[in-house]
């Protein structure tokens, strides 16, 4: 059973002093061309009852990637120390090419399926969200795209529940996450690399430390997926010194601090 976190009931949209809001229109019988099909726990696959239920028979093997876009885009800036510009933000096109290389020969007869998603928060003036989106679908990834409403929404446990649908519906073989989010998803994770499942944990190495301390989850740290960043990043890896050593230069003056921390102290 993966676990459930909480998470914020959010007020639905609509007039604050008006009658509430219609109840929402039954799914339609077709989806509309372009659209993503909502995704169910029979999606692609039998419903299975008995022994076969229990042993898992019969589904199909799958490969899945959740990435956590909310957490990556705030852990890449944490360590870089600046906000991402298109050039250091991570190559959707390299990691894909990776993520279906580690699946293996698609010919082979126990070949799984791979399926990639992109969790994301919408802001409210979307800019340049839209291309981007587009931009991966169109490598291949299904994108599920939430409201940002309030500076708490989240998409926690829209991921937890999209990993819960596929551990039922297919016989999850590999899960890669990108994420640095070990409150959410630490327990959940060791659980389903108990029940047989290989877990990899892509991220950051400086926010990861859940899953480099975890003997369960192997661990990635995201400059390491080959391709995944046009030039490598600024930032300090700790975990990655050459054996001579490295001069790590200041990411201040150290003028600007010493004027900064008088003031602070004597105002």
């Amino acid at each position: 059973m993966i676990q459930r976190v909480r998470r914020r009931a959010v007020r639905r949209a609509g007039s604050p002093t008006g009658p509430p809001a219609p109840p929402d229109p039954p799914a339609p019988a077709a989806v509309e061309a372009g659209q993503t099909a909502p995704v169910t726990e029979t999606t692609g696959t039998a419903v299975l009852t008995g022994a076969d239920a229990d042993r898992g028979r019969g589904r199909p093997a799958l490969d899945l990637l959740i990435w956590d876009a909310p957490n990556i885009d705030m852990t890449l800036s944490t360590v870089i120390g600046a906000r991402p510009t298109a050039a250091s933000r991570p190559r959707f096109d390299a990691i894909a090419a990776w993520f279906v290389d580690g699946a293996g020969d698609p010919g082979a007869p126990d070949a799984p399926e791979v399926e990639a998603c992109v969790f994301a928060n919408i802001p409210p003036v979307v800019g340049s969200m839209r291309g981007w989106v587009e931009a991966l679908r169109g490598f291949g990834y299904a994108v599920f795209a939430r409201p940002k409403q309030q500076p708490d929404d989240d998409i926690d446990q829209d991921m937890l529940d999209h990993i819960g649908v596929r551990s039922h519906s297919h016989r999850l073989r590999r899960l890669v996450v990108f994420s640095g989010d070990g409150r959410n998803f630490a327990e959940p994770l060791e659980e389903l690399s108990r029940a047989g499942t290989q877990v990899v944990v892509v991220a950051f190495s400086e926010v990861a430390g859940y899953a480099i301390g975890s003997e369960l989850i192997e661990f990635i740290d995201i400059e390491d997926v080959p391709g995944a960043f046009a030039a490598p990043l600024d930032r300090v890896r700790l975990d990655a010194l050459p054996p001579d050593g490295a001069w790590l230069r200041p990411t201040r003056s150290l003028r600007d601090f010493v004027s900064t921390w008088s003031a602070r102290r004597n105002g």
